[in-house]
């Protein structure tokens, strides 16, 4: 069982050269309990809908394992929030989780309950923001992308909260994977596994299985 190390929300709008001219990526902890909804954390905002955001993408988890690989690598500190993540999470393999796999966050009545849909394609607004060269390219590949969650039951989380796995698909396609390799045989078992077992597949998610089963 892992547990949540720092929940995560905008401290402040930052502006932003690209398209929307401002970023809301400056996420950073906070204390206490925090509610979540179909749309994510109270409190927290999306600047640029088309790309965050929204049911598939409502709380973006990442992985302290995979922050400590990048401090070795990038030589820096790489706090909670620096990502943009909403969740920073210990001893649960993010990257590994497969779409469709669920947790429960916390206990009781009030836990909450998510879904995986995808694993976070990066963009030139966190290019920006971590200042790192060729940083598109690294991070997708680097098979440590974290996961987007999907709010399957509303709760509220709190750093020191349990996480568990409740159920898996079993199809065995992790999201770092998908991002990193994006195989054909892979779109084609996952596609298989949302008709054969069910699995919602988010429309952004199910369009890139759909292009790369054709290669």
């Amino acid at each position: 069982m892992g547990t949540v190390i720092a929940v995560c929300r905008v401290h402040q709008l930052l502006s932003d050269p690209g398209s929307v001219g401002v970023t809301a990526i400056d996420k950073r902890p906070v204390e206490g309990p925090v509610r979540v909804r179909e749309l994510g954390a109270y409190g927290d905002v999306q600047t640029d809908r088309q790309h965050h955001g929204g049911r598939d993408k409502a709380l973006y988890a990442y992985a302290q394992e995979a922050a400590d690989r990048w401090v070795a690598e990038l030589e820096r500190d790489v706090p909670p929030g620096l990502f943009g993540e909403n969740l920073r999470t210990s001893g649960v393999d993010v990257d590994g989780a497969e779409v469709g796999e669920r947790w429960r966050i916390g206990s009781g009545e009030d836990a909450l309950e998510v879904e995986v849909t995808m694993p976070r394609t990066p963009c030139m607004t966190f290019a920006r923001r971590l200042g790192e060269e060729r940083w598109v390219k690294r991070f997708t590949r680097s098979g440590v992308p974290g996961a987007y969650l999907r709010v399957v039951r509303p709760g509220a989380v709190a750093a020191g909260d349990p996480v568990e796995v409740l159920t898996r698909p079993g199809h065995g396609v992790g999201v770092g994977r998908w991002l990193a390799e994006a195989h054909p045989a892979d779109a084609r078992t996952l596609l298989a596994c949302a008709a054969d077992r069910g699995v919602d597949l988010a429309p952004d998610m199910r369009g890139a299985l759909e292009a790369v089963a054709r290669r």
